[in-house]
């Protein structure tokens, strides 16, 4: 009897050899699902993102606001002639526009007086030295309460009282005293206010004497 040896690679009986067809076929199903399924992913993410509620736009900036043409009424009493002097440069020198407000005419005095916006914040040189009050129980109206809150605000010491709709302002450290109204519309007031400091400071010498303590830092 002779041995015939078999090759170690050869199949063995009952096995199956790999179909070449068979496997071509398993390639090409999967180069045609995996596309597939990318553009079942891409449009399910395309309808979810248009599901989404828009985002509110950024603000935009506000431009100027449209004020009427007739003049603000504001006082003009007479100023001595050191009075008109800084109270010329004062309104020589305030801002051409607040913000977004622009400047107003007034009825009189702009070479004292200036206004801004509607309703209209008004700036007015020249008015009367505010003193304090000599005891703690005045409540005459007629002077600074001992226990006012004063506000200083860039190198601008302001005293300030709430009423009749409106927030007024008014300088206690300048040799001629300037006042701010600002009406009870425009949130925080004392910031319109500090619009001015900047002018007042370059235009209105500081003085001490008279100033109470809580002008100083």
């Amino acid at each position: 009897m002779v041995d015939v040896d078999t090759p170690k690679d050869a199949p063995e009986k009952g096995a199956t050899e790999p179909d070449n067809t068979t496997r071509i076929a398993a390639i090409w199903a999967t180069v045609v699902a995996v596309p597939v399924v990318i553009i079942v992913g891409l449009v399910a993410f395309l309808q979810i993102d248009k599901a989404r509620p828009a985002a509110d736009p950024a603000p935009a900036a506000s431009g100027p606001i449209v004020v009427p043409g007739t003049a603000v009424e504001v006082a003009a009493p007479k100023l001595s002639a050191r009075a008109a002097q800084v109270c010329l440069a004062v309104t020589a020198q305030l801002p051409a526009q607040v913000r977004n407000l622009p400047p107003r005419k007034v009825s009189a005095g702009p070479e004292q007086n200036a206004a801004y916006g509607e309703p209209p914040i008004t700036v007015s040189c020249g008015v009367p030295q505010p003193k304090m009050c000599e005891t703690v129980d005045d409540t005459s109206g007629s002077c600074v309460p001992l226990v006012a809150d004063l506000l200083l605000m860039n190198r601008v010491c302001w005293y300030y009282s709430d009423g009749a709709g409106k927030s007024t302002f008014t300088t206690m450290d300048r040799e001629i005293p300037v006042q701010v109204i600002v009406p009870a519309t425009y949130d925080k007031r004392a910031q319109w206010a500090n619009e001015f400091s900047d002018t007042v400071v370059e235009t209105d010498k500081s003085i001490t004497e008279g100033v109470p303590s809580g002008c100083f830092p």
